[in-house]
C-alpha cells in the first residue's frame, strides 16, 4: 500500500490547492475536468508526451499494456482540442487492468463508455476527431504539462469534482501534512457554526482566512 496515495485520496482537491498555494506550488491542472462530477481518482502519474505527427507519421502509442494497477495516465497534447489522444479501446483495457484514472491536457473520446463503466478521465474537452496522422508520442514518463501544472512520472495525482491536481513528489509530505491540517480546521469551522456560533466568529478562531497564505 502506498502510504501518501491513501492519503491524497482521503483529500478533497480543495484542501489540496491550499496547501499547495500556502507552499508556494503551482499544482493546480487549471482547466481539467471530469467526463462526470462523480469521478475520483488518485495515483501515482505515468507520463506521456505528445507532439505534432510528423512525415511519415508517428503512432499515438501501444503503452497501455505496460501501465501499472492504480496508475495515473498523464497525456500532454499541448492543450489540443483538434485530435483526440485517448478513445473507448483504451478505456475498456485500463478499467479491466484496474488503472486509477487518465488525466488529459486535450480531447478524449468516445465519452459514454467511460461514464458506463466509470471509468475517471479528466481532460480539457472531447470530441470525435481522431489523433491518429495528427499527432505522435514523443516520449514517455519525462516532464509534461497539465493545465499550466508541471508533472513528473511518480507525481501523485488527485482528482474530483471541482478538477486535478498534482502533487510533486520531492514535496508530497508537506503537501499532504498541510492539507490534512486544512481539511481539520474547516470541519471545526463547519462544527462550530452548527453549536451556534457566527460564521464570522468561527473563521476568526481558527485563522480561516490565512490557510492558504505562502509560508515560503
Amino acid at each position: 500500500m502506498d502510504q501518501n496515495v491513501e492519503r491524497a485520496s482521503r483529500l478533497d482537491t480543495t484542501a489540496l490547492s491550499d496547501a499547495l498555494d500556502r507552499l508556494g506550488i503551482p499544482g493546480q491542472c487549471l482547466g481539467i475536468k471530469p467526463l462526470d462530477p462523480r469521478f475520483r481518482l488518485t495515483g501515482r502519474a505515468f507520463t506521456i508526451l505528445y507532439g505534432p505527427a510528423g512525415v511519415p507519421p508517428g503512432t499515438v502509442g501501444d503503452f497501455i499494456d505496460d501501465i501499472a494497477e492504480g496508475t495515473v495516465i498523464v497525456i500532454d497534447n499541448g492543450g489540443r482540442e483538434n485530435a483526440t489522444v485517448w478513445g473507448d479501446i483504451l478505456t475498456m483495457v485500463a478499467h479491466r487492468r484496474k488503472i486509477a484514472g487518465t488525466v488529459i491536457d486535450g480531447a478524449c473520446r468516445d465519452t459514454n463508455l467511460a461514464r458506463e463503466i466509470g471509468y475517471p478521465i479528466f481532460s480539457r474537452s472531447y470530441s470525435m476527431r481522431t489523433g491518429k496522422d495528427r499527432v505522435q508520442v514523443e516520449a514517455f514518463n519525462g516532464p509534461v504539462n497539465i493545465g499550466d501544472a508541471r508533472v513528473l512520472a511518480g507525481d501523485i495525482l488527485r482528482g474530483d469534482g471541482d478538477g486535478v491536481i498534482a502533487i510533486p513528489q520531492a514535496h508530497e509530505n508537506d503537501v499532504l501534512t498541510i492539507a490534512e491540517e486544512i481539511d481539520g480546521i474547516e470541519e471545526k469551522i463547519r462544527r462550530a457554526v452548527l453549536d451556534g456560533m457566527t460564521l464570522t466568529e468561527a473563521r476568526k478562531q481558527f485563522r480561516y482566512h490565512q490557510l492558504q497564505s505562502k509560508t515560503r
